[in-house]
């Protein structure tokens, strides 16, 4: 079978045409059980719940698109430059971990705002993608209110911040689900 070329505006509108969700829905879930984990254990292992399970967003992420229909690791559909670019954002959102890891080794409590923050940076070239301002909401919402809760409430790092952060990720699913019902 030929493959068509197509331009990269054709690309990007079929980029722009999903829905999005399996990776928000992974960060959600991934989220809330590092919330419970800062509500129920120490500290101690509160970090190893963040580094992990912030490690495992992309590979819950690719488990939840075989039930959102984006099913990414489809090998059957043809190749689009925009997921290219789209992994190169999840790529540098890991490489802030090389900012977050430093910053922790001296202030433990520094983690949840550092990552939360971090990796939440992907979202703002996300609004380019796709056309939507969703990205820039994320971004900005989520590094503003993790970093107020992480000044207000120093005692509660390990559990304000993944929950406002959960909070910001359904605000989003909602926002991403109303943006294709309106298209």
């Amino acid at each position: 079978m030929i493959e068509t070329k197509r331009t990269l505006e054709e690309q990007r509108m079929e980029f722009e045409s999903r829905e999005f969700l399996a990776t928000p829905l992974a960060g959600l879930i991934i989220w809330t059980i590092i919330g419970f984990v800062g509500l129920l254990f120490s500290d101690f292992i509160a970090v190893w719940a963040i580094f992990i399970g912030t490690g495992s967003i992309v590979y819950l992420g690719f488990f939840l698109s075989k039930f959102t229909g984006e099913n990414f690791l489809d090998k059957s559909k043809p190749k689009n430059e925009f997921d290219t670019l789209f992994l190169f954002t999840a790529g540098q959102a890991i490489l802030v971990y090389s900012i977050a890891i430093p910053f922790f080794l001296v202030d433990y409590t520094s983690l949840p705002m550092t990552v939360g923050i971090l990796t939440g940076l992907m979202w703002l070239p996300f609004s380019w993608l796709i056309k939507h301002w969703v990205g820039i909401f994320h971004s900005l919402t989520r590094t503003t209110l993790v970093l107020t809760l992480w000044y207000l409430l120093p005692e509660h790092r390990f559990i304000a911040i993944p929950f406002v952060i959960v909070l910001i990720y359904i605000i989003t699913i909602l926002i991403l689900k109303s943006r294709k019902e309106t298209e």
